[in-house]
């Protein structure tokens, strides 16, 4: 049975525009039907300092495979684009693909927690996600996402581009 899942892309190295795209293309054809594809945000670097600002977007994706599967995928996707991890902390990277949320599920194994246990905290995450799914409820939290995006007190700058 497919499900619908919420994956945040996001880059602040090179042609910043043409890694979402690539990552687009990529979601597209190794996780499955995109269904809807967000406005494009530039943000400030959270938990970090760096000179280049992140462009990020939302992908809602309708995929066979399990959480699992997903994960493996979208870090080879990553690792084909160039994106290096490092042990510890945040840092600028070409492209960065997170799965916000798989449905409905609630996921706590090693490598592996759903929904993000960070979404709730991030403006760069919130702003694009509300503009495709306002309404969706946090799983565990039991919020809505707009409802997220208005009790959120971190100020950081997102800005939509393009309009």
């Amino acid at each position: 049975m497919s499900e619908l899942i919420y994956l945040l892309t996001g880059s602040n190295l090179g042609d910043r525009t043409a890694m979402l795209d690539v990552a687009l293309e990529e979601i597209g054809k190794e996780i499955g039907h995109v269904t809807a594809v967000s406005s494009v945000y530039e943000s400030e670097p959270w938990g970090f300092s760096a000179d280049e600002w992140f462009l990020n977007q939302i992908i809602v994706c309708d995929t066979l495979l399990d959480p699992g599967e997903v994960m493996t995928k979208l870090i080879s996707i990553e690792n084909k684009m160039g994106r290096r991890r490092l042990e510890t902390g945040y840092t600028s990277r070409t492209i960065d693909i997170d799965i916000l949320y798989f449905g409905s599920r609630v996921i706590d194994v090693e490598g592996l927690i759903l929904p993000h246990p960070r979404l709730h905290l991030r403006r760069f995450v919130l702003e694009p996600l509300c503009e495709l799914a306002p309404g969706f409820m946090h799983p565990v939290l039991q919020k809505s996402n707009i409802e997220l995006l208005q009790m959120l007190s971190e100020p950081g700058t997102v800005n939509k581009i393009g309009v």
